[in-house]
């Protein structure tokens, strides 16, 4: 078995949105004012502050009268956020991410709910402290009774639910198709077959909306209430632009996962790429590590094979008919010719070859091949 989460949309009544906001607000509260006290403890005392101890103080907050409005909502969300950020401090010790920041209500706003705090019964579901139930636009069923329950509100105001169920993925019959693509940005990406995807370009799209809406909100006064409403235009207009982009991404994904047995990548340090000021906003508007990564575990449910090739494979610069190397290869080159062999190549269709080429190999293989790292591969047969 293998979980899954399942996210939907529901549209709370006024008394739902209230405990929400109440709930939003204390793990916003719980986990900044924890991590201010981990931080002190550590800089003032040199002291480690475990799970343990932050849940303890959690209690002693309970108590305390300035801090007694965390008894009004449930506590399985205040001891949820400890969790996380638990987690958070052992990714920042392991050198896996930075240390942990503060909270803004002004972002995402989450809670987390276990089995515990939640009822889930005749495909409705029931949160702790609230007599009615969510009002959920199901666009799918659950394949089962979830275990966790995450409410979220985005910064556009609207409200989500994830449930994490456990479900069986479905295995896809085996296809003797194998394809490589190389990722760009003027295509989104382009196949071995020389097939091109175009890149969409979703935020340039939306640019003259947002430029325009973020214009107006400049204007506005601070704290204003006119201003939280053009606030609310611009992450009306950001969201617009990520529900396109997610939605283009799973679509060509999926596609690339029912079509092909084996697809070859590249590994590309997409949080490198970005320093280049030039290009930054490109590469995250093409979105290409989340494409990847929807790759990796679609391939993983229909037992596809994901092979990802060193990122400083000569790719492009290598020939595939022959094999030869070029020099060097500037990024306005489109198009060259071989000097060894004399052979024409587009250069986005012969980089896909050569990645299909490489990563066929070390699936073969299972080690370096042609001065290439170690490869990922996930899902293999």
């Amino acid at each position: 078995m293998t979980k899954r989460a399942y996210k939907y949309r529901f549209y709370p009544t006024p008394e739902q949105e209230q405990l929400l906001a109440r709930t939003f607000g204390c793990v916003r509260f719980v986990y900044n004012a924890v991590l201010r006290y981990r931080t002190d403890a550590f800089y003032e005392r040199r002291e480690k502050i475990g799970y343990v101890a932050a849940n303890a103080e959690l209690s002693r907050m309970k108590k305390v009268e300035e801090t007694a409005f965390l008894n009004e909502v449930s506590s399985v969300p205040l001891q949820q956020c400890l969790r996380h950020q638990q987690t958070a401090f052992k990714n920042f010790f392991e050198g896996r991410a930075k240390y942990p920041t503060f909270k803004s209500k002004r972002h995402r706003q989450s809670a987390e709910f276990t089995r515990s705090a939640f009822k889930y019964r005749d495909g409705k579901l029931y949160l702790a402290k609230s007599k009615t139930p969510l009002d959920i636009r199901w666009s799918r069923e659950l394949p089962g009774e979830p275990s966790t329950v995450t409410v979220s509100k985005d910064s556009a105001g609207r409200y989500f639910v994830s449930c994490l169920c456990e479900f069986d993925p479905e295995t896809l019959p085996v296809t003797p198709k194998m394809v490589g693509i190389d990722l760009g940005l003027k295509d989104l990406f382009v196949t071995s077959d020389g097939h091109r995807i175009g890149n969409p370009r979703h935020t340039a799209r939306y640019a003259a909306r947002l430029a325009k809406a973020q214009r107006r909100l400049s204007k506005k006064k601070l704290g204003s209430a006119n201003r939280a409403k053009a606030r609310q235009k611009v992450a009306k207009l950001h969201a617009k632009i990520s529900d396109c982009r997610q939605d283009n991404l799973h679509k060509l994904s999926r596609r690339l996962i029912n079509e092909n047995q084996v697809i070859c990548v590249e590994s590309l340090k997409v949080k490198n790429m970005l320093r280049n000021r030039s290009l930054a906003k490109s590469i995250s508007d093409a979105g290409w590590g989340e494409f990847v990564r929807q790759l990796a575990y679609k391939a993983e449910w229909a037992e596809r094979s994901l092979v990802a090739i060193d990122q400083w494979y000569p790719s492009s610069k290598r020939c595939s008919g022959c094999g030869h190397v070029v020099d060097s290869l500037p990024l306005q080159v489109r198009a060259w010719t071989c000097p060894e062999c004399a052979a024409e190549h587009d250069r986005d269709i012969n980089a896909a070859v050569n990645i299909k080429a490489a990563g066929l190999a070390v699936l073969a293989l299972g080690e370096n091949v042609s001065g290439m790292e170690s490869a990922s591969v996930s899902g293999s047969r």
